[in-house]
């Protein structure tokens, strides 16, 4: 129901270091394990999604910057559009969520400028011929049913083919009475022309090859948790040409990496996928780069050349976490524990997952961070607190 992809038991971890002394050793030996920071929460990134009209929760948030600049640091004149998933719309008045609440399977809102002010963002969502909310991209793809429906995972903008890519999930509930009972089908990816706004009529639907699927849901694998750009346009630091997309697989959270030409993007003969020496175009040769990452992750360059993956510990905990990469494939270092989350301390059914980092979002020197908060008793903690189910931001600074 919510975007819990691949759901595990959390893992309650303590702990928050503050940083340490980094110093990278040589060129052919990163150092993987020291980085000198600190972590701070960011209010008033968290405040932007704490609204009481219209949009007022979703999980997922992917942004992409419309001018296709990945790793470029946000500006008075940026313009990033923010994908969500299972989203909540209707209305909150006096802390009490109305009756005519609904639920969505994806959103998404386009935020102007670099300043998280509420007056530069704007939330848009389908409506059906009664002006009732409606999902955007519902799956009509050809081995799609009208059970079906789109999780979103990460996308870009491809400058060499003029089309914005978005991962999508085609989920579907086994059991019609079990919320939880969702299901991956198929992996797919959403196409509109670069520059399209909402509601994104002209969009096409891809069926692709890049899922796994085991023995239960906690088996299964896809690609598009994440995706770097390495691009010269992308302002990528020292680009090889290529768009990295990074999987999840099984239980374990292992986490795989593919690599496509902008250009050959929807020809998936021409994929690669790193079996640990070298690009394979068999995906079932591909590499776990290391494991106990979530369904939603980042990976993005830091000022001294190394690389920092950032994800949720184990999937779903309360330890947002990093670890250090030599490059966009690795090697990668031990976990840092970056910031641990008070949700699951203010209630223990609440969960917390899937944190990621937003270049495109982030000052100099900064990285911004955003993890989900969500309950498994969803429908009742959302009417007790109905301010529960949206983004909240951290931001580490380098020194």
């Amino acid at each position: 129901m919510k975007n819990l992809l691949g759901f595990l038991s959390m893992f309650l971890l303590m702990g928050c270091p503050s940083g340490s002394k980094t110093e990278k050793t040589s060129a052919d030996e990163t150092n993987l394990t020291d980085l000198k920071f600190t972590v701070e929460e960011a209010p008033e990134w968290t405040a932007l999604f704490k609204r009481s009209s219209g949009w007022f929760g979703g999980d997922g948030i992917f942004a992409i910057p419309l001018n296709g600049i990945d790793n470029g640091l946000i500006t008075d004149s940026s313009k990033n559009m923010i994908l969500f998933s299972d989203t909540m719309l209707g209305e909150i008045v006096e802390g009490k969520l109305k009756d005519s609440s609904t639920m969505t399977h994806n959103t998404v809102a386009i935020l102007n400028g670099s300043s998280p002010d509420s007056a530069n963002i704007k939330f848009y969502w389908d409506t059906d011929e009664q002006a009732k909310p409606r999902t955007f991209f519902i799956p009509k793809s050809p081995s799609a049913t009208v059970q079906d429906y789109y999780w979103l995972g990460d996308g870009f903008v491809n400058v060499a083919t003029n089309n914005t890519y978005v991962f999508a999930y085609r989920m579907r509930n086994l059991d019609s009475k079990d919320d939880w009972s969702f299901r991956m089908m198929k992996q797919d990816i959403i196409a509109f022309p670069n520059g399209t706004m909402p509601p994104f009529k002209n969009h096409r639907q891809i069926e692709t090859p890049l899922q796994y699927i085991g023995d239960s849901a906690s088996d299964d694998g896809s690609f598009g948790a994440g995706i770097y750009v390495n691009t010269k346009h992308a302002q990528a630091p020292s680009p090889d040409g290529y768009i990295y997309v990074y999987g999840v697989k099984g239980r374990k959270k292992e986490l795989l990496v593919a690599r496509i030409l902008p250009e050959q993007f929807e020809d998936f003969t021409q994929w690669k996928f790193y079996d640990g020496k070298d690009w394979n175009s068999d995906m079932h040769k591909a590499a776990t780069l290391t494991t106990g990452v979530s369904n939603e992750l980042s990976v993005s360059p830091l000022p001294d050349g190394r690389f920092a993956l950032v994800f949720q510990l184990n999937g779903m905990s309360n330890i947002v976490a990093m670890r250090i990469g030599a490059s966009p494939i690795g090697p990668f270092g031990p976990v840092i524990n970056l910031f641990s989350c008070p949700e699951q301390k203010e209630n223990k059914k609440y969960t917390t997952y899937n944190a990621k980092a937003h270049p495109s979002l982030s000052k100099p020197g900064e990285l911004l961070i955003s993890y989900n908060v969500n309950a498994m008793d969803f429908w009742n903690q959302i009417h007790q607190n109905p301010y529960l189910y949206r983004p909240r931001f951290i931001r580490i600074k380098f020194l």
